[in-house]
């Protein structure tokens, strides 16, 4: 739990967003695995605060139904008109205070559009509002180029924030400072409060202005203090398409840099993709053009790549797993997979096993050492210890109404172009021939042969075909085999 534990994190998510020109509520847009929403809760739930309310407002029903999915003890507040942050704020607590809660202590108030934002930031946070006893503390930041936004003022004696400056309205002098207002603060819950019923609209947007209470405050006679996140990077909010790419770049770079300092070789961070939610072992290696999604975890001295795409997919100690798609599959200790395999969801490779080249499975358990090597389909089945899947065989599981179910035990031996005809058995050490259509079990040891006999039909091309290349290359064998007795 964190030491400087908030009564309140109240997130504001109720905007609109033109800009990303998009029919997706703009805080629902994702990056590394998350919402943009989702990227903020998840760091504001680091501080382990008390209540976590978020406001929404434009397309709330998806934005609350997407919230819940994400995080079930999430509040959400509706800003029926975007009436600025201040008013935004307001519904907020007002949802909190509907409920019975007293809020006593720090709240801190996040934007929604923010995932660059960290937990450790937001303790540095409230560990700086707790320490200098402010009133309210705003997260800054120092920027290479400050144009457009909040200037910070400050006393220079003291260090407290005088006054936030908006570009349009700042001198020359207050245009060359770098340090600029973020949008998230730290506030006393009370003075808050208090100081959100004193806000007015007398601006040129008629709206209530969050940055109205620090100025409230300060006239007041509290202290408004300042914390400067360590890198500017973190604040940056997503208004368009170009900004979410940029921030899906810095992003993915931070995760493949903490993957790389646990113990991860990533040969080309420049070509590798990988959510906030992918977990990694020591000495894992990842090759180039390589995407990992969700939930997929890497076990050490695993190899993946190059051009894979894993989503959800648990590879084991050792696996090996090249140009592959695989979507929540299980991959074994030391199992191989690829190139050119497609692992559909409930597909399970056990130990040493192996999907080889241009193989798909789904809903498909594999056992230990058993092989699909080459060119085959494998769609609800359950194939024992130690088997061989002939090549170009086919798992015939649907018959254009329900999916059926192939059982195959162990140390059996399917020959090449079989087809495999659901629900059917073969059972353990049984062989089938190539060419075989299998409609029956098979029992176990046993043989099973399933093809027409072969007829040869002397002369047809000829007498078929006269004149074509095949005929006469059929004539000049025939007298080459005369000139040969």
């Amino acid at each position: 739990m964190s030491a400087n534990r908030p009564a309140a994190v109240v997130v504001l998510a109720a905007g609109e967003g033109t800009r990303m020109k998009s029919a997706t509520p703009k805080v629902l847009h994702a990056i590394c695995g998350r919402s943009l929403v989702g990227h903020v809760v998840a760091a504001s739930r680091e501080l382990s605060p008390e209540h976590l309310v978020v406001v929404v407002g434009h397309a709330r029903e998806q934005v609350t139904a997407h919230l819940a999915e994400i995080d079930a003890e999430v509040r959400t507040a509706v800003q029926h008109e975007q009436n600025g942050t201040g008013h935004a704020v307001r519904m907020g607590l007002e949802e909190l205070s509907g409920s019975g809660v007293a809020l006593d202590g720090t709240v801190i108030v996040v934007c929604g559009d923010t995932p660059l934002l960290t937990g450790a930031t937001l303790e540095r946070l409230a560990s700086a509002h707790a320490t200098d006893g402010n009133a309210v503390t705003v997260l800054t930041a120092e920027v290479p180029d400050s144009t457009g936004y909040g200037r910070i003022v400050r006393d220079a004696a003291s260090g407290a924030v005088t006054a936030i400056v908006e570009h349009k309205d700042a001198t020359d002098a207050q245009r060359a400072i770098r340090e600029i207002n973020s949008g998230v603060f730290a506030f006393d819950a009370q003075l808050l409060t208090d100081a959100l019923g004193k806000v007015r609209t007398d601006n040129s947007q008629g709206e209530e202005y969050l940055t109205d209470v620090l100025g409230i405050l300060r006239e007041a006679g509290h202290r408004v203090g300042a914390a400067v996140a360590g890198d500017h990077r973190e604040i940056l909010g997503i208004n368009n398409r170009v900004q979410l790419a940029e921030a899906r770049r810095l992003l993915n770079e931070r995760l493949l840099e903490r993957a790389m300092l646990s113990g991860v070789t990533v040969v080309d961070p420049g070509t590798t993709w990988i959510d906030a939610t992918v977990t990694f072992e020591p000495d894992a290696l990842v090759h180039p053009g390589t995407q990992l999604l969700g939930a997929t975890h890497l076990a050490a001295h695993s190899e993946v790549g190059p051009n894979t795409r894993l989503t959800d997919t648990t590879v084991g100690e050792g696996a090996v797993v090249s140009f592959t798609v695989a979507d929540r599959a299980e991959i074994g200790a030391g199992a191989g997979v690829g190139p050119y395999a497609y692992l559909r969801p409930g597909s399970r490779l056990g130990a040493k096993s192996k999907a080889g080249t241009y193989v798909e499975m789904k809903n498909a358990s594999l056992g230990e050492g058993s092989k699909v090597p080459h060119l085959s389909y494998v769609g609800d089945a359950t194939i024992g210890d130690h088997t061989n899947i002939g090549a170009a065989s086919v798992f015939v599981n649907y018959d254009g109404v329900n999916k059926h179910h192939t059982t195959i035990g162990s140390h059996c031996r399917t020959g090449a172009d079989n087809m495999l005809v659901a629900p059917v058995t073969i059972g353990d050490g049984a062989y089938t021939a190539a060419g075989s259509v299998i409609t029956k079990d098979v029992p176990p040891g046993s043989l099973a042969v399933a093809r027409g006999q072969q007829r040869n039909i002397e002369g047809w091309v000829a007498r078929k075909r006269p004149g074509s290349a095949a005929a006469r290359a059929a004539e000049n064998a025939h007298q080459d085999h005369q000139s040969d007795q």
